[in-house]
């Protein structure tokens, strides 16, 4: 009964017109996209992180077709108060606006943006707060930039078209 209604399913999915995004895995159309993608230089440890996330996600082979920009606001604001004015909480925000630039034609084919933020608990150690920073910084540059790439696939996929 249930191989039946996986069938099914599978039937029915077939006939909407969707089709995997990854098809073809690192052969396929997107994934060859991709890697055509240069990640331009990002200032400062945010865009360190943020490059590197990216660079790991596409991979590189083949002509490079396209550049990628990305500008990025990292803050970090409290907004944990206790009655003596001392922080107990803070959220780290990062947020990328990047632009896919065509290199043929030298012109911008995709402008979006990505965001995502952390909370972080400052405690009595000093230490330990700068250490929950960093480290929800890193998180914060990759969630950030598997939003950049999923985003570029869908352009990739819809490109292809």
């Amino acid at each position: 009964m249930r191989v039946a209604g996986a069938l099914l399913l599978g039937l029915a999915l077939a006939g909407c017109g969707l089709r995997p995004l990854y098809q073809g895995g690192a052969r396929g159309p997107v994934a060859q996209s991709l890697q055509r993608v240069q990640v331009a230089p990002i200032p400062g440890r945010a865009g360190w992180l943020m490059r590197t996330a990216l660079q790991d996600r596409l991979g590189s082979g083949g002509e490079t077709r396209y550049r990628l920009e990305v500008e990025l606001d990292d803050r970090i604001e409290a907004f944990g108060i206790r009655p003596d004015d001392s922080v107990t909480r803070e959220r780290r925000t990062l947020r990328a606006r990047y632009r896919l630039v065509a290199l043929d034609r030298g012109t911008v084919v995709l402008d979006a943006t990505a965001g995502s933020d952390a909370g972080i608990d400052v405690v009595s150690s000093e230490y330990a707060t700068v250490a929950a920073e960093q480290t929800a910084l890193e998180r914060l540059a990759q969630e950030v930039a598997d939003q950049i790439v999923s985003r570029l696939a869908l352009y990739a996929a819809r490109a292809r078209r």
